[in-house]
């Protein structure tokens, strides 16, 4: 308990820090800001690991893409892959909720570096425009856009249907997938106290073509990302 509490007053409070000296960055370039996102994932890694003694092991670099566009689906069960990701990848343009944008200053952050946010509870005009918003993204940035097709942070044993929007964006970009397996629930669950002294894996999978069927294709990711995390165990 010592340390969750550790953790917690640690990783928050350089979380609110990093956001208020990152402020000035608000009204300059956005690649100013996303080096604060970058931070973020440092601070996040450092936290776990010094607090937690978490062991973070990264399998699978040799299968990153370059040179080339894709985009990343990531299964999703704590906070850890919104911030650390960052750091693998080249700042990822994250696809999120809409309510993320509503928290103080950190949802101002979200906006600037360009995140896709949904309204999930409802259908608006905004909504019917996510799928261009999208595309107007993947032209006018060589960044990925990244998707968690669980939609929502889900347990380490939770074997949920992927959403199909993933299906849907790899449809309309004709793009490489960069699946990505984290066991990051086993560590930092989406309620209850935090466990020390665990392997945290960030597996990165080979990619998946984009010569497949929607359905061919979400059926391929889900198989692969869950056979990898319950490999991981």
């Amino acid at each position: 308990m010592i340390r969750n509490f550790l953790f917690s007053i640690f990783f928050y409070i350089g979380i609110i820090f990093i956001c208020l000296i990152y402020l000035p960055s608000l009204v300059l370039p956005y690649k100013v800001t996303l080096t604060g996102g970058k931070l973020m994932g440092y601070w996040a890694k450092f936290c776990l690991t010094f607090f937690l003694s978490t062991k973070i092991v990264i399998k699978g670099r040799e299968n990153i893409l370059n040179n080339e566009k894709f985009f990343i689906a990531c299964s999703h069960q704590s906070m850890f892959e919104t911030f650390f990701l960052q750091i693998i990848f080249n700042s990822p343009i994250f696809i999120l909720k809409k309510e993320l944008l509503s928290i103080p200053i950190f949802g101002w952050y979200l906006k600037k570096i360009k995140s896709i946010s949904i309204d999930r509870n409802k259908i608006s005009k905004e909504n019917l425009n996510f799928y261009e918003k999208i595309k107007l993204s993947y032209k006018n940035s060589n960044r990925p856009i990244i998707i968690f097709p669980q939609a929502t942070r889900l347990k380490p044993e939770d074997r949920s249907d992927f959403k199909k929007g993933a299906s849907r964006i790899y449809e309309i970009l004709k793009l490489k997938c960069q699946p990505v397996a984290i066991n990051s629930g086993i560590v930092w669950p989406k309620s209850g106290p935090l466990v020390p002294n665990k392997t945290l894996t960030i597996s990165i999978l080979k990619p998946i073509n984009s010569d497949l069927n929607s359905k061919e294709f979400l059926i391929s990711l889900q198989r692969n990302i869950y056979k990898e995390l319950d490999d991981l165990g």
